[in-house]
């Protein structure tokens, strides 16, 4: 019988990783997405169940002068009610919102919703937009890593043995950002996303493009970056900006994936469409 263990805080925990071997435990926080897997797919044989939910030091959010640093424990409940979160983050308290039932939401976490590694994770491309850092804790100290070099592939994530997401960091937008948050679902609440998006927008007094940044989720193997869309915007006034030009930028940016939700024609041209209407509507 497998045994479970809850650490009461970040030393113990780690220490108790340290001990165990790489292949035979699995950590949990909210379980919403790893109990679900034990049912519905083969079960793996875990010797060890780390219990991540009794450490403090996991449920806290902090706003700084920099940014906002959010405990991987922190429920999307929690950050969707956020004050803070909602007036400088706004994305964030969106994807939360969006992702699963209030059910799920009050049980899930924003750590574990990034480490289940889902191509389609709701919170992914928001935090690809703001550009967030995560900070991992394992034997050799901690370490600070772009959330763009997160997702290796489908389900692989840069997380190395005896290591645990400890926090999110997400920096201030510059003044006269502009935020914008897509789901495209099956239906309009609870449904996994065939097309996700978030985008931020910067602009000129004058309606310049001055930086642009947009995550994708439910495209690929693994959330995404549109740095060709990005790169093409950056510098462009508004009005300059081609619809035609969008749609080749985001088709040199993605190879979507057809699977059981969509097609990849499908969610290439929902993406193009996407990308064009978070230009103008952030403006």
């Amino acid at each position: 019988m497998a045994e479970w263990l809850r650490p009461r805080h970040m030393n113990e925990a780690l220490q108790l990783l340290a001990e165990l071997p790489a292949e035979q435990y699995q950590i949990i926080s909210g379980g919403t997405d790893v109990m679900v897997a034990q049912q519905l797919s083969a079960p793996r044989d875990i010797a060890v169940w780390l219990d991540l939910s009794a450490i403090p030091e996991l449920k806290t959010v902090e706003v700084t002068t920099e940014g906002i640093r959010i405990g991987a424990g922190v429920t999307l409940s929690v950050l969707r009610r956020h004050p803070e979160v909602q007036k400088h983050w706004p994305m964030l308290a969106a994807s939360a919102a969006v992702t699963g039932a209030a059910p799920i939401q009050n049980r899930a976490t924003l750590g574990g919703n990034l480490c289940n590694a889902s191509p389609a994770a709701d919170n992914a491309p928001v935090l690809l937009a703001y550009a967030a850092h995560l900070e991992i804790a394992g034997p050799n100290g901690t370490r600070l890593l772009p959330y763009e070099q997160f997702h290796l592939g489908y389900r692989q994530t840069a997380l190395a043995a005896h290591e645990l997401l400890q926090a999110i960091h997400i920096p201030y937008l510059p003044a006269g950002s502009r935020a914008y948050y897509r789901k495209v679902g099956t239906r309009a609440a609870q449904a996994i996303a065939k097309v996700g998006i978030a985008a931020w927008i910067h602009f000129d007094a004058g309606q310049g493009i001055i930086a642009a940044r947009f995550g994708l989720a439910s495209v690929a193997a693994t959330p995404c970056l549109l740095p060709r869309v990005s790169h093409y915007l950056e510098g462009n006034h508004l009005k300059d900006v081609r619809e035609s030009t969008i749609r080749e930028k985001v088709s040199s940016d993605i190879r979507p994936v057809d699977d059981i939700r969509s097609t990849a024609e499908y969610r290439l041209e929902v993406t193009s469409r996407l990308v064009w209407e978070a230009i103008h509507d952030a403006h």
